[in-house]
């Protein structure tokens, strides 16, 4: 690993072997990897109807941080042109030059490797080729295929974003089934809202980067009604968990996060309407909560119940 020292490199740039880790840590966004770490273990605990094996969790976890991070350090190489021109992004390493975009892209295939090698021996074939599959879909489908192209980048984009639930439950029971597919909708209905939040904040950035997010192309009203859409398909989906694989102990949770999630959706667009000032970062917020909190009430669920 190095870091980048050609003619865009910025003056004075420390190269002690800590900023060359910090540097190629940050390419594997550290934070969106909380996802994995959120959704991945209270499913691993649903589908052992209780704990699972502690050495198949780690190994789990171990794997879907290495292709979490390949997929997002991938992303990076891919968006390196993007970022520098958001003010949200300029500060990631390729975009501030601190890693050559070739040593990049070999860190990020080289994670994906380890990836798919670690779950096949650790886990089993069936969760490295989800990861696999995962990578690739992120990569080519959503950051090469999608974002550039579509205000619908972000729904469809979004699938490799819930993977690692479908991942934690072929890890545990070597299958897929109808119960991690609900999961897998609870998020696909999430994201929609948790990113076109963010995006009414940073419309201008990207505005700039030429990056057809659904901010940029539609009105707010439009964007605030989408969100309430898919507010309601993702309660809707957390609901059908309740019958068939949890207790009330869960279902009292999804309705009671539900209802503030569908509360600061619309609150969101009667700010719009109204011509105030529009507080969309407070919706980007609690959809974070939305998710941890609703999946710990899953492991709770699975902990207490069974």
């Amino acid at each position: 690993m190095s870091v980048y020292a050609g003619p865009l490199a910025p003056q004075g740039l420390q190269r002690s072997p800590g900023s060359v880790v910090k540097a190629y840590l940050a390419l594997t966004k550290p934070r969106i990897i909380e996802l994995l770490l959120v959704t991945t273990v209270p499913t691993m605990l649903l589908a052992a109807r209780g704990l699972p094996s502690w050495r198949i969790v780690a190994a789990t976890l171990i794997g879907g941080m290495l292709a979490a991070g390949s997929a997002n350090a991938l992303n990076c190489y891919v968006d390196r042109d993007i970022d520098e021109l958001m003010r949200r992004t300029r500060g990631r390493p390729l975009a501030r030059h601190l890693i050559a975009p070739r040593h990049a892209l070999a860190f990020g295939i080289a994670l994906g490797m380890a990836a798919t090698a670690w779950l096949a021996l650790t886990t089993n074939v069936l969760s490295a080729s989800l990861a696999d599959a995962t990578i690739l879909f992120y990569v080519f489908v959503y950051s090469i295929g999608l974002k550039r192209r579509t205000s619908q980048n972000v729904v469809w984009g979004g699938a490799a974003g819930c993977m690692p639930v479908v991942i934690g439950w072929s890890a545990v029971t070597g299958t897929v089934s109808v119960t991690a597919a609900v999961l897998f909708l609870v998020i696909f209905f999430w994201t929609p809202p948790h990113t076109w939040a963010l995006g009414l904040r940073y419309r201008e950035d990207y505005a700039a980067a030429q990056i057809p997010m659904l901010p940029v192309v539609a009105t707010a009203d439009v964007v605030a009604g989408r969100i309430i859409v898919y507010t309601w398909l993702m309660v809707a989906s957390s609901l059908v968990l309740w019958p068939l694989a949890t207790s009330w102990l869960y279902g009292g949770a999804a309705i009671a996060l539900g209802a503030v999630f569908l509360a600061f959706a619309y609150r969101l667009r009667a700010q719009v309407r109204s011509g105030g000032a529009i507080c969309s970062f407070a919706l980007f917020k609690w959809s974070n909560t939305y998710l941890s909190l609703l999946f710990l009430a899953v492991a709770l669920d699975a902990i207490v119940m069974h």
